[in-house]
């Protein structure tokens, strides 16, 4: 929802000043097609170029989540947690029975009640990795920290692979733009024996090309790529939390104990309430391991 605001307040603004100001539409919308064709197709031929099939289909994939924001909401961090309590519950207190929810976890009993989670690549190779880990005695806390820390760099950069492809785009456009605007310079050059009413409206709409390149780049694309690395950013703090609670269960410490450390390094928007996460654990502990 934001994101169409702020697309309807850059044009509002941008056009509405302009016309607020005495200017005349009818030279950008009689220029804006053929401007339009040669900048957005030189900008899609260079992210074409520029990046390989996967990056492509990848930021195609990425930008719906311009206006729908991140992946996960309030309520998954809550479910994370309880997921992970269950876990670790078991872990303590059944480790063989562990191995099937870990093996297995699209057949899991467990998993099946958290299906957001269960359904996603990262978070449960990061939760099933480290528990299978832990089983094997590689229990030395900072290894396994290392390791995780090193796995979300990973995935984190790849994330972040859409943002980095729209920010060269975004950085290409005003350039492109003035190439435009060079063609129409010269196109007006080739006519320079007409009046100057129409040598006029020739060069004005060259320079909607100009214009073009420099709103695309910093009105449309470059906030795009923004958005999209915000984005990235607030779903890996989803895997974080992964890591702190596993982490904090390698210190041997209560499962309760470790719920409580991943709830308390869990950014505060999208922070569990203590009693809306003790009241979900309390009927978790009543339920047989």
């Amino acid at each position: 929802m934001f994101g169409i605001i702020g697309i309807a307040v850059i044009i509002i603004m941008v056009f509405g000043g302009y016309m607020a100001a005495g200017g005349k539409m009818g030279i950008i919308l009689k220029a804006l097609p053929f401007e339009m064709a040669m900048i957005g197709g030189a900008a899609v031929g260079a992210f074409l170029l520029s990046n390989d099939k996967a990056t492509v289909k990848h930021t195609l994939h990425d930008i719906p989540k311009v206006f729908r924001g991140a992946k996960w909401q309030p309520g998954d961090y809550r479910d994370l947690l309880c997921l992970l309590f269950e876990l670790l519950r078991l872990a303590r207190e059944n480790p063989v029975g562990l191995e099937d929810h870990i093996e297995a976890p699209a057949s899991s009993a467990i998993f099946a009640r958290y299906p957001r989670i269960r359904d996603d690549h990262t978070a449960n190779e990061l939760i099933c990795d480290t528990l299978r880990a832990r089983t094997m005695n590689y229990d030395d806390p900072h290894q396994v920290e290392e390791v995780l820390d090193k796995r979300m760099e990973a995935a984190l950069h790849h994330a972040q692979h859409s943002s980095h492809a729209l920010q060269s785009t975004a950085d290409a456009l005003p350039a492109l733009g003035i190439v435009a605007a060079v063609l129409g310079v010269i196109k007006t050059m080739g006519s320079i024996d007409q009046p100057p009413e129409v040598l006029g409206k020739m060069i004005g709409g060259a320079l909607v090309g100009t214009f073009l390149g420099v709103f695309l780049a910093y009105g449309i694309v470059g906030p795009f790529a923004s958005r999209l690395k915000a984005v990235a950013d607030e779903e890996a703090q989803f895997y974080r939390l992964i890591r702190e609670v596993l982490v904090a269960s390698l210190h041997n410490h209560p499962p309760a104990l470790c719920i409580e450390v991943g709830r308390q390094n869990t950014p505060h928007p999208v922070r569990p309430g203590f009693g809306d996460l003790e009241q979900a654990l309390r009927a978790l502990k009543a339920e047989p391991a």
